[in-house]
Protein backbone atom coordinates (compact mmCIF):
# COMPACT_ATOMS: atom_id res chain seq x y z
CA UNK A 1 0.00 0.00 0.00
CA UNK A 2 2.81 2.37 -0.93
CA UNK A 3 1.92 6.00 -1.61
CA UNK A 4 1.81 7.17 -5.20
CA UNK A 5 4.58 9.52 -6.27
CA UNK A 6 2.44 12.66 -6.30
CA UNK A 7 4.07 16.08 -5.88
CA UNK A 8 3.20 18.26 -2.92
CA UNK A 9 2.24 21.91 -3.21
CA UNK A 10 3.14 24.23 -0.34
CA UNK A 11 0.32 26.49 0.85
CA UNK A 12 1.09 30.00 2.08
CA UNK A 13 0.92 28.82 5.70
CA UNK A 14 3.63 26.23 5.05
CA UNK A 15 1.33 23.21 4.88
CA UNK A 16 2.11 20.71 2.15
CA UNK A 17 -0.82 19.29 0.21
CA UNK A 18 -0.68 16.48 -2.38
CA UNK A 19 -1.44 17.98 -5.78
CA UNK A 20 -3.75 15.11 -6.72
CA UNK A 21 -6.40 13.60 -4.50
CA UNK A 22 -9.70 11.76 -4.61
CA UNK A 23 -12.93 13.75 -4.42
CA UNK A 24 -16.00 11.94 -3.09
CA UNK A 25 -18.66 14.42 -4.26
CA UNK A 26 -21.74 12.44 -5.33
CA UNK A 27 -20.23 9.17 -4.10
CA UNK A 28 -23.13 7.37 -2.45
CA UNK A 29 -22.58 6.74 1.28
CA UNK A 30 -23.16 3.04 0.63
CA UNK A 31 -20.24 2.99 -1.77
CA UNK A 32 -17.94 5.61 -0.23
CA UNK A 33 -16.06 3.36 2.20
CA UNK A 34 -15.11 0.95 -0.59
CA UNK A 35 -14.16 3.80 -2.95
CA UNK A 36 -11.89 5.48 -0.40
CA UNK A 37 -10.40 2.12 0.60
CA UNK A 38 -9.61 1.45 -3.06
CA UNK A 39 -8.03 4.89 -3.42
CA UNK A 40 -5.84 4.43 -0.33
CA UNK A 41 -4.83 0.97 -1.55
CA UNK A 42 -3.92 2.48 -4.93
CA UNK A 43 -1.62 4.93 -3.17
CA UNK A 44 -3.76 8.04 -2.81
CA UNK A 45 -3.17 9.99 0.39
CA UNK A 46 -5.42 13.03 -0.18
CA UNK A 47 -9.19 12.69 0.29
CA UNK A 48 -11.66 15.56 -0.20
CA UNK A 49 -15.12 15.27 1.34
CA UNK A 50 -17.77 17.62 2.80
CA UNK A 51 -20.56 17.56 5.35
CA UNK A 52 -23.21 17.82 2.61
CA UNK A 53 -21.80 14.77 0.79
CA UNK A 54 -23.11 12.72 3.73
CA UNK A 55 -20.22 10.28 3.48
CA UNK A 56 -17.81 11.61 6.12
CA UNK A 57 -18.43 8.58 8.35
CA UNK A 58 -17.62 6.20 5.50
CA UNK A 59 -14.49 8.17 4.61
CA UNK A 60 -13.41 7.93 8.24
CA UNK A 61 -14.11 4.20 8.38
CA UNK A 62 -11.94 3.59 5.31
CA UNK A 63 -9.13 5.66 6.81
CA UNK A 64 -9.33 3.79 10.11
CA UNK A 65 -9.33 0.40 8.40
CA UNK A 66 -6.39 1.29 6.15
CA UNK A 67 -3.82 1.32 8.91
CA UNK A 68 -2.04 4.20 7.18
CA UNK A 69 -0.45 6.56 9.73
CA UNK A 70 -2.52 9.71 10.14
CA UNK A 71 0.45 11.96 9.38
CA UNK A 72 0.69 10.42 5.91
CA UNK A 73 -2.87 11.44 5.00
CA UNK A 74 -4.37 14.75 3.93
CA UNK A 75 -8.09 15.06 4.70
CA UNK A 76 -10.34 17.95 3.68
CA UNK A 77 -13.95 18.58 4.64
CA UNK A 78 -16.26 21.57 4.35
CA UNK A 79 -18.76 23.68 6.31
CA UNK A 80 -22.22 23.45 4.78
CA UNK A 81 -24.40 26.46 3.96
CA UNK A 82 -27.03 25.99 6.66
CA UNK A 83 -24.29 25.72 9.30
CA UNK A 84 -22.51 29.01 8.61
CA UNK A 85 -23.68 30.57 11.89
CA UNK A 86 -22.70 27.46 13.90
CA UNK A 87 -19.36 26.67 12.35
CA UNK A 88 -17.58 25.34 15.41
CA UNK A 89 -20.43 22.98 16.28
CA UNK A 90 -20.73 21.77 12.69
CA UNK A 91 -16.98 21.19 12.54
CA UNK A 92 -17.11 19.10 15.71
CA UNK A 93 -19.86 17.00 14.12
CA UNK A 94 -17.69 16.46 11.03
CA UNK A 95 -14.75 15.39 13.18
CA UNK A 96 -16.98 12.91 15.02
CA UNK A 97 -18.19 11.40 11.75
CA UNK A 98 -14.66 11.20 10.36
CA UNK A 99 -13.37 9.71 13.60
CA UNK A 100 -10.48 12.17 13.58
CA UNK A 101 -9.15 14.70 16.07
CA UNK A 102 -8.20 17.13 13.30
CA UNK A 103 -8.46 17.70 9.55
CA UNK A 104 -5.72 19.01 7.32
CA UNK A 105 -7.95 21.52 5.55
CA UNK A 106 -11.38 22.93 6.40
CA UNK A 107 -13.31 25.05 3.90
CA UNK A 108 -16.36 27.30 3.84
CA UNK A 109 -18.32 25.48 1.13
CA UNK A 110 -20.23 28.34 -0.57
CA UNK A 111 -20.23 32.13 0.01
CA UNK A 112 -24.03 32.69 -0.14
CA UNK A 113 -23.85 36.49 -0.34
CA UNK A 114 -27.65 36.67 -0.27
CA UNK A 115 -27.49 35.68 3.42
CA UNK A 116 -24.39 37.64 4.45
CA UNK A 117 -23.06 34.84 6.66
CA UNK A 118 -19.72 34.07 4.98
CA UNK A 119 -17.77 36.41 7.25
CA UNK A 120 -19.29 34.78 10.34
CA UNK A 121 -18.38 31.39 8.92
CA UNK A 122 -14.83 32.49 8.15
CA UNK A 123 -14.36 33.85 11.67
CA UNK A 124 -15.43 30.47 13.06
CA UNK A 125 -12.81 28.81 10.87
CA UNK A 126 -10.18 31.14 12.33
CA UNK A 127 -11.06 29.87 15.81
CA UNK A 128 -10.96 26.26 14.63
CA UNK A 129 -7.55 26.85 13.05
CA UNK A 130 -6.24 28.49 16.22
CA UNK A 131 -7.36 25.46 18.21
CA UNK A 132 -5.17 23.21 16.06
CA UNK A 133 -8.07 21.07 14.89
CA UNK A 134 -7.73 22.29 11.29
CA UNK A 135 -4.15 22.58 10.10
CA UNK A 136 -5.17 24.90 7.25
CA UNK A 137 -8.35 26.77 6.37
CA UNK A 138 -9.74 28.02 3.10
CA UNK A 139 -12.84 28.57 1.04
CA UNK A 140 -14.73 27.04 -1.84
CA UNK A 141 -16.64 28.73 -4.67
CA UNK A 142 -15.71 32.23 -3.50
CA UNK A 143 -15.75 35.05 -6.03
CA UNK A 144 -13.40 38.04 -5.83
CA UNK A 145 -15.94 40.13 -3.90
CA UNK A 146 -16.40 37.34 -1.34
CA UNK A 147 -12.66 36.99 -0.87
CA UNK A 148 -12.17 40.73 -0.51
CA UNK A 149 -14.81 40.87 2.23
CA UNK A 150 -13.31 38.20 4.46
CA UNK A 151 -9.71 39.30 3.89
CA UNK A 152 -10.43 42.98 4.54
CA UNK A 153 -12.44 42.21 7.68
CA UNK A 154 -10.08 39.68 9.25
CA UNK A 155 -6.70 40.23 7.60
CA UNK A 156 -6.44 36.47 7.08
CA UNK A 157 -6.02 35.14 3.54
CA UNK A 158 -7.49 31.69 2.79
CA UNK A 159 -4.91 29.09 1.81
CA UNK A 160 -7.05 27.75 -1.04
CA UNK A 161 -10.14 28.53 -3.08
CA UNK A 162 -11.79 25.40 -4.46
CA UNK A 163 -13.70 26.34 -7.61
CA UNK A 164 -15.23 24.77 -10.68
CA UNK A 165 -12.45 24.96 -13.23
CA UNK A 166 -11.83 23.06 -16.45
CA UNK A 167 -10.81 23.92 -20.02
CA UNK A 168 -14.31 25.19 -20.86
CA UNK A 169 -14.54 27.34 -17.70
CA UNK A 170 -11.14 28.77 -16.84
CA UNK A 171 -12.06 31.61 -14.47
CA UNK A 172 -9.01 33.65 -15.47
CA UNK A 173 -9.77 36.87 -13.59
CA UNK A 174 -10.53 34.98 -10.37
CA UNK A 175 -7.46 32.77 -10.79
CA UNK A 176 -5.23 35.81 -11.35
CA UNK A 177 -6.65 37.47 -8.22
CA UNK A 178 -6.07 34.35 -6.12
CA UNK A 179 -2.54 33.88 -7.41
CA UNK A 180 -1.70 37.49 -6.55
CA UNK A 181 -2.91 36.86 -2.98
CA UNK A 182 -1.07 33.55 -2.61
CA UNK A 183 -4.36 31.59 -2.60
CA UNK A 184 -3.93 28.20 -4.24
CA UNK A 185 -6.57 27.05 -6.69
CA UNK A 186 -8.19 23.67 -6.21
CA UNK A 187 -10.17 22.62 -9.28
CA UNK A 188 -13.39 20.73 -8.76
CA UNK A 189 -15.06 19.19 -11.78
CA UNK A 190 -11.63 19.30 -13.48
CA UNK A 191 -12.88 17.14 -16.35
CA UNK A 192 -16.13 19.13 -16.81
CA UNK A 193 -18.04 16.35 -15.01
CA UNK A 194 -18.44 14.38 -18.24
CA UNK A 195 -21.11 16.85 -19.35
CA UNK A 196 -19.44 18.01 -22.55
CA UNK A 197 -17.62 16.86 -25.68
CA UNK A 198 -14.34 18.02 -24.16
CA UNK A 199 -12.57 14.69 -24.67
CA UNK A 200 -13.31 14.84 -28.40
CA UNK A 201 -11.98 18.37 -28.93
CA UNK A 202 -8.91 18.24 -31.23
CA UNK A 203 -6.76 20.18 -28.74
CA UNK A 204 -7.32 17.37 -26.23
CA UNK A 205 -7.48 14.38 -28.55
CA UNK A 206 -4.37 15.36 -30.50
CA UNK A 207 -2.32 15.85 -27.33
CA UNK A 208 -3.55 12.51 -26.00
CA UNK A 209 -2.43 10.76 -29.18
CA UNK A 210 0.93 12.53 -29.17
CA UNK A 211 1.74 11.44 -25.61
CA UNK A 212 0.01 8.03 -25.67
CA UNK A 213 -2.25 9.21 -22.86
CA UNK A 214 -6.02 9.41 -22.42
CA UNK A 215 -7.94 12.67 -22.90
CA UNK A 216 -8.61 12.72 -19.15
CA UNK A 217 -4.91 12.43 -18.38
CA UNK A 218 -4.15 15.30 -20.77
CA UNK A 219 -6.69 17.57 -19.05
CA UNK A 220 -5.44 16.68 -15.59
CA UNK A 221 -1.89 17.34 -16.78
CA UNK A 222 -3.02 20.75 -18.11
CA UNK A 223 -4.22 21.55 -14.58
CA UNK A 224 -1.10 20.19 -12.92
CA UNK A 225 1.29 22.17 -15.12
CA UNK A 226 -0.43 25.34 -13.92
CA UNK A 227 0.16 24.44 -10.29
CA UNK A 228 -3.43 23.58 -9.45
CA UNK A 229 -4.62 20.99 -6.97
CA UNK A 230 -7.06 18.53 -8.55
CA UNK A 231 -9.22 15.67 -7.34
CA UNK A 232 -11.24 14.01 -10.09
CA UNK A 233 -14.14 11.95 -8.83
CA UNK A 234 -14.31 8.30 -9.80
CA UNK A 235 -15.63 5.14 -8.17
CA UNK A 236 -13.49 2.80 -10.30
CA UNK A 237 -10.15 1.62 -8.95
CA UNK A 238 -8.58 1.36 -12.40
CA UNK A 239 -9.57 4.94 -13.20
CA UNK A 240 -7.99 6.12 -9.95
CA UNK A 241 -4.69 4.62 -11.07
CA UNK A 242 -5.06 6.13 -14.54
CA UNK A 243 -5.82 9.58 -13.12
CA UNK A 244 -2.59 9.49 -11.13
CA UNK A 245 -0.43 8.75 -14.17
CA UNK A 246 -0.02 12.40 -15.15
CA UNK A 247 3.37 13.23 -13.71
CA UNK A 248 5.49 11.31 -16.22
CA UNK A 249 4.90 13.56 -19.23
CA UNK A 250 4.70 17.25 -20.05
CA UNK A 251 2.49 19.17 -22.46
CA UNK A 252 4.28 21.52 -24.83
CA UNK A 253 3.66 25.26 -24.83
CA UNK A 254 1.66 24.83 -28.04
CA UNK A 255 -0.47 22.06 -26.53
CA UNK A 256 -1.11 24.14 -23.42
CA UNK A 257 -2.09 27.14 -25.55
CA UNK A 258 -4.47 25.03 -27.63
CA UNK A 259 -6.26 23.84 -24.50
CA UNK A 260 -6.27 27.39 -23.10
CA UNK A 261 -8.09 28.45 -26.27
CA UNK A 262 -11.04 26.18 -25.43
CA UNK A 263 -12.36 28.55 -22.75
CA UNK A 264 -16.08 29.24 -23.27
CA UNK A 265 -16.80 30.49 -19.73
CA UNK A 266 -19.25 27.60 -19.53
CA UNK A 267 -19.98 26.21 -16.08
CA UNK A 268 -21.77 22.95 -15.37
CA UNK A 269 -22.14 23.47 -11.62
CA UNK A 270 -23.98 26.17 -9.69
CA UNK A 271 -23.21 29.86 -9.98
CA UNK A 272 -21.66 30.75 -6.59
CA UNK A 273 -23.72 33.94 -6.27
CA UNK A 274 -26.97 32.14 -7.03
CA UNK A 275 -26.33 29.05 -4.89
CA UNK A 276 -28.55 29.34 -1.81
CA UNK A 277 -29.25 25.70 -0.98
CA UNK A 278 -29.62 25.35 2.76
Amino acid sequence: MAALDIPNITLHDGTEIPQLGLGVFKVDPGEAERVVADALAAGYRHIDTAAIYRNEAEVGAAIAASGIPREELFVTTKLWNSDQTRGEEAFAESLDKLGLDRVDLYLVHWPQPMFGEALTAWKSLLKIHESGRATSIGVSNFEISDLEEIISETGVVPTVNQIELHPLHQRRELVEYCEAKGIRIEAWGPLAQGKSDLFERPAIADAAAAHAKTPAQVILRWHAQQGRIVFPKTVRAERMVENAQIFDFELSDAEMAAIDALDEQKNFGSNPHEMDAR
